[in-house]
């Protein structure tokens, strides 16, 4: 709750008050841990626009409140769409709270200190008290795997670290080309159903980016795959002696 008080620049105590209002929605529970996200900190900044602009708090809750029914009050309801569709989450991931023994029969002795501090460096992990809490079900069952395949866990941190580098800069490209050419286009003040339309659009987009970012992955380990394997027939094939070669 302070961390999302921070980022919204208000006062816990008026984040604590909007939760009694129900003007945004309870966090979500993992053991111990209240998680905040982009949906809260979307809507916070949505209470404070409207609030700038004369309305309520009372009026706020009837706002949202009539939107969260289905009902269109003077186009509001529109607004608090787009809000949503902008701020809905590309990902699927599923935190993954790990006791030190299961953590253990993932990874078995290599998890190390070292290993340990690298993976909360890069923000595969978290802490919370005793227990391990990984940010994502299938980047850990994958980690998981590759050590079972003989790779070592340093090794997979290492290259994860250069991945996140890499996919940063791919949804660098696609939010530029997202806002240049889809949200950029729309009027600042958009006339009715054109934030609808422009909600949609945004909600249609994500799984096109994802498309793009595997066809283009798959394709690419295609070529390399091949440069590599050419590269392996070469070396295995060639004699140790070179006096042993066949005459050309």
């Amino acid at each position: 709750m302070e961390a999302l008080a921070e980022a919204a620049g208000i006062p816990v105590r008026t984040l604590r008050f909007y939760r009694e209002r129900k003007l945004i929605a309870p966090p979500r529970r993992e053991g111990r841990i209240a998680w905040y996200g982009e949906a809260h900190l979307a809507r916070l900044h949505t209470i404070a626009a409207l609030l700038e602009r004369g309305h309520t708090l009372g009026g706020i809750a009837e706002l949202i409140g009539a939107w969260e029914n289905g009902r269109t009050l003077d186009g509001v309801a529109e607004l608090l769409g787009l809000e949503g569709a902008l701020i809905t989450p590309w990902s699927e991931e599923t935190p993954v709270r790990l006791t030190p023994e299961a953590l253990a029969d993932y990874f078995g002795g290599d998890v190390t200190p070292e290993n340990l501090t690298a993976a909360l460096d890069i923000g595969y992990i978290a802490v919370d008290g005793e227990d391990v809490v990984h940010t994502s079900r299938r980047l850990l069952d994958a980690s998981a795997a590759l050590v079972r395949e003989g790779v070592p866990l340093a090794a997979v941190l290492e290259t994860g670290r250069s991945v996140r580098v890499h996919v940063d800069a791919l949804a660098d490209l696609f939010t530029v080309l997202i806002r240049k050419h889809v949200v950029d286009t729309a009027a600042d003040d958009l006339p009715p159903g054109e934030v609808t339309r422009l909600a949609e659009a945004l909600e249609r987009l994500h799984p096109l980016a994802k498309n793009v970012v595997d066809a283009e992955l798959a394709l690419a380990m295609d070529r390399r795959v091949r440069t590599e394997l050419e590269k392996w027939l070469r070396d295995t094939s060639a004699p140790e002696d070179p006096r042993d070669a066949p005459p050309s």
